[in-house]
């Protein structure tokens, strides 16, 4: 009998705030206020309280034994050993250096050529040639400057950077 005037008081309080949420034009809060308090008699009228009680009563007996009995400091002991075990072999298998069996796959030798997917139209095999020499010059152009940045050494004073961009700059006459 307790316990049925306590679950309708908590619902009637709830439902009296989420008035003064709705009077205050809160639509949203007095929604989600009124749901929560027809929750204790919702859980009154189905009979969960003395399964909740149940439940309470078996973590405290749970609690007690962790405490006292050694069987279930095993039990966690093997817990956490699994655990740990899973997330080892997860870690390790990320990073790769487990192979199950298989030979790791050799890096490619390099950067893949450059080929447009179709020619365009009226050049067919011819404009081949020329595409080729252009990605081979745009090729030496990056490995000049990558040994002109590399050259600089010990004696750059970090502008080299913005080589590039006075370049462009004195391109466009700025």
């Amino acid at each position: 009998m307790l316990t049925a005037a306590v679950a309708f008081a908590l619902t009637a309080g709830g439902v009296a705030v989420a008035g003064l949420r709705a009077y205050r034009r809160r639509f949203l809060s007095a929604t989600r206020w009124f749901a929560v308090a027809l929750l204790p008699a919702g859980l009154y009228l189905t009979g969960l309280f003395p399964v909740a009680r149940t439940i309470g009563d078996e973590i405290a007996d749970w609690a007690v034994k962790l405490v006292f009995d050694p069987r279930v400091w095993t039990g966690i002991v093997l817990l956490a050993v699994s655990a740990g075990l899973l997330v080892t072999t997860r870690w390790v298998g990320r990073r790769g250096a487990v192979t199950e069996g298989r030979e790791s796959a050799a890096p490619a030798a390099g950067p893949a050529p450059v080929r447009p997917a179709v020619a365009p139209a009226g050049q067919g095999a011819q404009a081949e040639p020329k595409r080729a020499e252009k990605a081979k010059g745009a090729e030496k152009a990056k490995g000049a400057e990558k040994a002109k940045s590399a050259g600089k050494g010990k004696g750059d004073d970090g502008l080299g950077e913005f080589a590039d961009i006075e370049e462009i700059l004195r391109r466009r006459g700025i």
